[in-house]
């Protein structure tokens, strides 16, 4: 940031001797009007009248000038008059140090400068104490540095602050900075003498945001053990963690928990709430919970619009996005990303080219996101074409992930000669990427092309690439049961696939066809229909026919697309079997009852 005053006169004024001597009466008095300062210009003002009193090298003014600094976000201001090259080292203390320290520490993009600070420090021959390391770890953990975590790690147990709690904490935090330090948080965390709420919140927020979700859960329930009381803060961390997980039934103990412990509710929690409900099959229950609150945020309406998007319900979506705008609330680019995904979804594709255009009302420019969105959104039209078309015309760079939109579309809609194009363009810009190999893979598997996809297959296996398996996971007394294609390894499975085979005669005599078509191997038509048989999907659902009362609905989540042959099988097995079933794949929600699905066939 550029200071409306020019430096180089106050600097050069530091270099000349001061007019007059201070007396303690003016160093009070200069301390007393930096702790009142409230503007740059006058901390400016200040920094002159410092200068002229001669006290530019008291330290105590220099701490507090730096403390005043740092509140107005001048901390780079004030590093220029305090850290003078001719000043004498002897100057600087401990407390000055961790003054400016923590400032740049808490900058968002000036946190290597506190870093460099703390090599000053050293170099000054000045010790840090307790105080120092916890905002020089919060730096380390901003710019992501394992290696030099590791040497601040060392430092630390020279000088013995491995038993101070806050340093074990921030410590632990600066390891959940890197993916890489997963084990080293881990490690702090149980050679911990004693712990508080921050260190269990620090361990389980640090497995919610990285996805592994079962340790945070685990963990929580660790922490009830050991009789630790959590907060705001920590119950934010396991509603994350349910949602991934797709647990409904944890999230309301979740929420009856945090009624029960009188946690406050502060709108990050609610929102928490409000988005766990979404994605875990109840958006009924999310948008009671948004109804009720008195404070809303940006994040509030976001998370229901999703949800609704989610769901199918992009009319409603629609709806409560005109309503947010109407009561005053200003949408930024993510609720227009929701937006535009619920218009994909409920095939609102006129509507959808509105909200794109309008986005510009509100001074957003479209970003790689929404141009996504939209070809995601002519794509589920079948509008193929003009998808490409927009791609070509787009203002930014498209992304992998708009060209993979675009090749599924191709293998959907027939366009295989494009599909294949695109696909090897997209090896040769991304040649260490799955995905891209799996999409052409797809494409002559569709043209029934079986030397070329399995040539595709053989790169991948010498690449050492491996295709992300199906896995289908399923909620039931309290437990997270998971399960993959062609999955042998429960104590129920003989009885499950005794039940797949029951549902499959079941559902033949309902009128079901395997859609044989949907698996890309060189097999003839009975395996295909028995590798077909023993997707994911259809193995939670057994399972829960086995293990669930009648009638009972049954909620699944897929960390896939599903495919048309277990989705035309689901809708049957919904009738057949009379139940409701919730399933949450990778792009939405489908509601199954009746031999219907929410989405109309649509995803």
């Amino acid at each position: 940031m550029r200071w409306p005053v020019t430096k180089s006169k106050l600097l050069r004024a530091t270099t000349r001797a001061p007019a007059v001597g201070y007396t303690r009466a003016v160093e009070q008095s200069c301390l007393s009007l930096l702790d009142a300062c409230n503007k740059f210009s006058k901390l400016t003002q200040l920094h002159s009248r410092i200068i002229k009193s001669g006290l530019q090298n008291n330290r105590l003014v220099l701490t507090k000038f730096a403390a005043t600094a740092s509140a107005l976000c001048a901390i780079d201001y004030a590093s220029t008059f305090i850290f003078l090259p001719e000043s004498d080292p002897y100057l600087y203390d401990v407390f000055l140090f961790n003054t400016v320290i923590r400032a740049y520490a808490q900058t968002s993009d000036l946190k290597s400068k506190a870093l460099c600070n703390y090599n000053l420090m050293l170099r000054c021959s000045v010790l840090p104490n307790k105080y120092t390391y916890p905002f020089v770890l919060k730096a380390c953990a901003g710019i992501g540095d394992l290696r030099l975590g590791k040497s601040i790690h060392g430092s630390v147990l020279k000088l013995g602050f491995h038993d101070d709690l806050y340093v074990q904490n921030t410590m632990v935090h600066m390891y959940w900075g890197n993916s890489d330090g997963v084990e080293l948080a881990r490690k702090v965390f149980d050679e911990m003498p004693k712990f508080d709420s921050v260190s269990w919140t620090v361990m389980i927020s640090g497995y919610a945001r990285l996805g592994m979700s079962h340790d945070a859960i685990g963990l929580f329930r660790e922490m009830q053990i050991a009789g630790v009381c959590a907060d705001e803060i920590t119950m934010v961390s396991v509603l994350s963690a349910c949602t991934d997980l797709g647990a409904l039934e944890l999230g309301k103990w979740v929420e009856f928990y945090i009624g029960k412990q009188r946690i406050q509710k502060k709108v990050e929690l609610w929102n928490a709430l409000i988005d766990m409900y979404a994605k875990c099959g109840d958006i009924d229950k999310a948008i009671e919970l948004f109804r009720s609150m008195n404070d809303r945020s940006i994040v509030s309406w976001t998370s229901v619009i999703v949800g609704l998007a989610m769901h199918g319900r992009g009319i409603e979506a629609v709806a409560l996005f005109e309503e947010m705008v109407g009561s005053g609330v200003v949408p930024d680019d993510v609720v227009f990303i929701g937006l535009l995904s619920a218009c994909s979804h409920s095939g609102l594709v006129e509507k959808g080219k509105q909200y794109f255009d309008f986005m510009r009302t509100f001074g957003l420019v479209p970003k790689i996101e929404h141009c996504g969105c939209m070809v995601d959104l002519l794509c589920r039209a079948g509008l193929v074409k003009e998808a490409f078309e927009f791609i070509q015309d787009m203002p930014i760079e498209p992304n992998p992930v708009v060209w993979r939109t675009l090749v599924n579309a191709c293998g959907a809609q027939g366009l295989m000669k494009l599909g294949e194009k695109i696909s090897r363009q997209l090896i040769k810009n991304q040649p260490l990427h799955e995905s891209n190999y799996v999409l052409l893979s797809n494409i002559y598997a569709k043209m029934l092309n079986w030397g070329k996809k399995t040539n595709v297959r053989e790169v991948m296996d010498k690449k050492g690439m491996r295709k992300i398996p199906g896995s289908t996971m399923i909620e039931l007394d309290n437990q997270i049961y998971e399960f993959v294609a062609g999955d042998r390894s429960h104590e129920q499975c003989e009885e499950m696939y005794q039940m797949v085979e029951e549902m499959g005669r079941k559902i033949k005599n309902a009128g079901y066809l395997p859609a044989t078509s949907e698996v890309m191997l060189d097999i003839n038509d009975e395996d295909k229909e028995d590798a077909l048989y023993h997707h994911s999907e259809k193995l939670a659902i057994a399972f829960a026919l086995l293990n669930t009362p009648p009638e009972t609905p049954i909620r699944i989540v897929k960390n896939l697309r599903v495919c048309k042959d277990c989705h035309a099988a689901i809708k049957l097995i919904s009738k057949v079997y009379n139940r409701e079933i919730v399933m949450r794949d990778r792009n939405r929600f489908h509601l199954f009852k009746d031999g219907f699905c929410s989405c109309r066939d649509f995803w």
